[in-house]
């Protein structure tokens, strides 16, 4: 079903959206916005789920355990030496 609705472009808008259906890529004006807000409507619902994962994410960083400072520092050094030592990297 389709909705007949109003709506206001400003002249560079309704000029880049007629260009799109003067060059065959949509068949009016019409189909052109149908699509922007199904673009839009897909970025906002990935959005929402990227916001979702993030939170889950934090959740599991919280439960877990914290390192201090000094432990991820050594973590880092421990790390940075193996690859120097597998690249013969020297200081």
């Amino acid at each position: 079903m389709t909705v007949k609705s109003s709506i206001s472009l400003t002249d560079e808008q309704h000029a880049f959206a007629r260009s799109l259906v003067d060059a065959g890529r949509f068949p009016s004006v019409s189909s052109v916005l149908q699509q922007g807000v199904d673009l839009l409507r897909r970025q906002m619902e990935d959005e929402a789920l990227e916001r979702a994962a993030l939170v889950e994410v934090m959740a599991q960083r919280r439960s877990g355990a914290f390192v201090s400072g000094s432990e991820l520092d050594a973590r880092l050094m421990r790390m940075l030496n193996k690859k120097r030592q597998a690249h013969a990297v020297r200081d």
